[in-house]
């Protein structure tokens, strides 16, 4: 059994490939929920999304988010009305995101709900999310503190950042199913994600550094040079007091990461790391890559 923490496309593009080389119920996902959103009265968690859709097979690997083949009449129609719906959000994703709301209006809590989906979309993978507390990523900018996903979808990303803010009204922390998850797991995998938005919030909920402390722990670097791969990643390192780069992502998670793997071609040197071709732009290159890390896993 392995673990993954999971968020934004990094590490759902390294699960496209672990799916093809490990038993798929071997296989725990825990996903970054911290950049959730209520939009339109419905609730969407994008991180958990591309995870399931992708397990599902419906996953968009276009754009890496929302369903393959979806149609936008209804985000057409709603933004004609006046209504500020800066996602662009498809039929079928928006069928998602109104079944979840009601849920959770319900007071149903997200773990239950995403099984719950999982189910109906016939995943055979352990997808958890990270936490049933509500919790948000807000940046500050010139236009004050918003939410990450205004400040990367509605401004493209084209503001500065000055800090990275974590709002909630009670500690997140790990449900019992994610730190079950954990313990079952002979190795837990930090995927290439951006670190401050996908991973950090993960590693920020209760429970979670105690329940990894003695587990082997391989972390990707999204990072090649000062640039990530995709993403924003270098603007929220440094607001966040972190160096833009493979080195800086290891200082995020020195204190618990066994193995550390960065990409063939970072100029940044990282004593005793591992390298391998981690731009996974098809299905191969995620496969090779994933066969690595599962090879790695054994060596822990």
């Amino acid at each position: 059994m392995i673990t993954f923490f999971s968020g934004g496309t990094g590490t759902p593009k390294l699960l496209r490939g672990v799916q093809r080389v490990m038993d798929r119920h071997e296989i725990s996902v825990v996903v970054n929920t911290a950049e959730d959103i209520w939009i339109s009265g419905n609730h969407i968690s994008p991180d958990l999304d591309t995870v399931m859709y992708l397990f599902s097979g419906v996953l968009n690997t276009d754009t890496w988010w929302g369903i393959r083949n979806d149609t936008f009449t209804t985000h057409e129609d709603t933004k004609k009305m006046g209504i500020d719906e800066f996602v662009a959000i498809g039929e079928h994703d928006r069928a998602v995101h109104i079944a979840r709301g009601e849920m959770l209006r319900k007071g149903m809590r997200l773990t239950n709900v995403t099984k719950i989906l999982c189910d109906r979309f016939g995943v055979r993978e352990n997808v958890l999310p990270m936490t049933d507390t509500e919790v948000n990523t807000l940046v500050k900018t010139d236009l004050g503190l918003i939410h990450f996903q205004e400040y990367w979808v509605k401004a493209k990303g084209a503001l500065e950042i000055y800090e990275v803010v974590r709002k909630f009204t009670a500690p997140p922390a790990a449900s019992e199913e994610v730190l079950a998850a954990i313990e079952a797991s002979d190795v837990v995998v930090i995927g290439p994600s951006n670190p401050i938005t996908s991973i950090l919030p993960i590693l920020e909920c209760n429970g979670i550094k105690p329940a990894i402390k003695n587990k082997s722990v391989i972390a990707i670097s999204p990072f090649i040079g000062d640039a990530a791969v995709s993403g924003p990643a270098a603007a929220l390192m440094k607001a966040r007091g972190f160096e833009p780069s493979s080195k800086g992502t290891l200082s995020c998670y020195n204190e618990f990461v066994d193995i550390f793997v960065q990409d063939i071609r970072d100029p940044i040197n990282v004593p005793n790391s591992f390298r391998y071709d981690t731009i996974m732009i098809d299905e191969e290159k995620s496969t090779a890559l994933a066969r690595e890390i599962l090879r790695l896993s054994k060596e822990c």
